[in-house]
């Protein structure tokens, strides 16, 4: 395989900062053999990484839908091949390899898909109508995983794959993400050492330090794009290189990893395109772009607390305002918009946005509708909470006002794929799914309480009863992606402008690349009804054109003599004819 100069020496240089002490010549040759390995030409025709207004991801776990006779990713295509084709464009199946904990993340072997789950020809199945997106799960490894055994065994090259660690070591200047101990005992051939679990004593942190390490990753990653993978989900990647007296998050090392790999994927393919899980505050997180040379995605994060925040006090002051300072990605990065996943709802994310009394009343507010509350430790011992736990759509639903819950669901959901980026829904918000405490009580585990799975012939009775609430919010949603789909103001490179109008409203403005279309983004955060009518002439919109449409409804209407009312937790896609 034939190197460019230019890249050859981002390369050359990457691996030296990396690995001072490690010979140069040996690894560039290496990685030529890693990346001729697989045959993945026929996937690799783009020249760059595209996207527009149908790129639409569903995040799911490969189990989702269940039968108990077929394979889950047999059944969980043939529920999107049914359900999602227009609507939805990409899969993200969260990790469907061997695994011991944490629901796929705790990985045993990274080259296997889980056999319970079905084989890599299921995925191949399912590649054929969506494009997916895959997990590289870099931070850490299953402690029932070969290489951890390897390990304890002493056998190369594994013995070196992980981070020993004497416990006398000063560590409070790490940053936490859990309140578990950092460090986990371990019996090995030599006797007891302690290795750095950063998540839990089965999800065993890995040795970025040592080079090996880095060539099985890439061995993997070509994996992934022979079979099919368009985007890469780089797991819980800050915490990835350790160094002893620093915080261990966000290294430059770690940065520097993530141009390695864009560096790889740009030499045997470069249309795939990375992601980077930062659950972090927003500054933090968008440093993963780099100067447009790490991420092309990035998560954001603020979005779904600050969201429910909006909603649940029915005031979009705070929501709008940090919109409004949001900085426009460069030319070929952009975000990815949710409001939630199979973790929970991320609190640090709202670290100086929102006070900590503001927070801790949030945080009551949400245990109030049978949300749960996890927690990390700080630098002086204290713990503060790190992730709400909770449905969405549960949160979402108040008790004094329930005629509301399905209004206010869906305008939550309807903003957050209105943002310029990629939408992505989960599949229990798709489904509107409500607390599984079931799940929590019997795994132990508070995120379990989002983590619902389904019966196919349950779920499909659901969906095909008409009158079935469920059903109803389900094909809603369904409409509204449809929808958008058709829309390119809402590609994701098309600019965005937040307005401040009113607290009880958000309103985003989008133009489409080419300035054909302009379209407006109202919704109403309230349950109150108001009238538009004198906010859309004060604003000026009918100097752009007297007449508008409401691309959701279809409603048509002039400016200034149309009252236009919007009705309480209602979105409005307001388009200039």
């Amino acid at each position: 395989m034939i190197l460019s100069k230019n890249l050859l020496n981002k390369i050359n240089r990457r691996l030296k900062k990396l690995y001072p002490n490690a010979h140069l010549e040996a690894m560039v040759e290496r990685l030529r053999m890693v990346a001729g390995r697989y045959s993945i030409e026929e996937i690799s025709q783009q020249k760059k990484p595209s996207w527009n207004e149908h790129d639409v991801i569903l995040i799911t776990y490969a189990d989702m839908v269940q039968n108990g006779v077929e394979p889950p990713i047999k059944c969980l295509t043939q529920f999107c091949e049914k359900y999602l084709q227009g609507s939805i464009r990409s899969i993200h199946v969260l990790p469907f390899y061997p695994w011991s904990s944490d629901d796929g993340f705790s990985v045993i072997d990274y080259r296997k898909v889980k056999k319970e789950y079905g084989d890599w020809s299921d995925i191949e199945r399912l590649r054929q109508r969506f494009t997916l997106m895959f997990d590289l799960v870099l931070n850490h490894c299953s402690a029932k995983s070969p290489w951890f055994k390897d390990f304890v065994s002493g056998i190369e090259p594994a013995r070196h794959y992980f981070l020993e660690v004497d416990p006398k070591t000063d560590l409070s200047a790490v940053v936490r993400p859990r309140t578990s101990p950092l460090l986990t005992p371990t019996q090995i051939r030599s006797g007891e050492s302690h290795v750095w679990t950063t998540f839990s004593a089965d999800q065993v942190d890995l040795n970025w330090q040592n080079p090996d390490l880095l060539f099985e990753f890439l061995d993997i990653l070509v994996l992934y794009i022979s079979h099919g993978a368009r985007f890469i989900r780089l797991d819980a990647v800050p915490y990835l290189w350790k160094k002893f007296e620093t915080s261990c998050i966000h290294l430059p090392e770690t940065h520097e990893v993530i141009k390695l790999i864009r560096d790889f994927l740009r030499l045997v393919a470069p249309e795939v395109v990375i992601i980077t899980e930062t659950n972090v505050p927003h500054q933090e997180n968008i440093a993963y772009f780099g100067k447009g040379d790490e991420a092309q995605m990035v998560y954001n994060f603020t979005l779904p607390p600050l969201l429910l925040h909006a909603l649940v006090n029915e005031d979009g002051t705070q929501l709008t305002q940090w919109a409004q300072g949001l900085d426009a990605p460069r030319k070929g990065t952009t975000y990815f918009n949710f409001t939630a996943s199979h973790d929970g709802i991320g609190m640090r994310p709202l670290q100086g946005i929102l006070r900590d009394k503001e927070i801790d009343r949030f945080v009551a507010m949400i245990r109030t509708r049978g949300g749960k509350v996890s927690s990390r430790t700080m630098s002086d011992g204290s713990e503060r909470p790190y992730e709400l736990n909770v449905t969405y759509y549960s949160a979402l639903c108040d008790p004094k006002t329930p005629e509301y819950d399905q209004e206010r669901f869906l305008v939550s959901q309807t903003l957050a794929m209105s943002l310029q980026g990629i939408p992505g829904v989960y599949f229990n918000s798709l489904m509107a799914t409500e607390n599984n405490f079931f799940g929590v009580e019997k795994s132990g585990q508070y995120r379990a309480i989002n983590r619902m799975k389904w019966k196919e012939a349950e779920l499909n009775h659901m969906l095909e009863s008409a009158e079935n609430p469920k059903a109803i919010l389900f094909f809603e949603y369904l409409r509204r992606l449809c929808k958008r789909v058709d829309l390119p103001a809402f590609h994701p490179d098309a600019p965005q402008k937040i307005h401040q109008w009113s607290r009880s409203l958000f309103v985003v403005e989008r133009a489409s690349l080419d300035n054909n279309q302009r379209l407006w983004g109202v919704f109403n955060l309230t349950r109150k009804r108001l009238r538009l009518g004198s906010m859309l002439k004060k604003h000026q919109l009918h100097e752009i054109s007297p007449h508008w449409y409401d691309a959701l409804t279809d409603r048509k209407f002039t400016i200034p003599t149309s009252s236009v009312p919007i009705l309480p937790f209602q979105s409005m896609w307001l388009v200039a004819k």
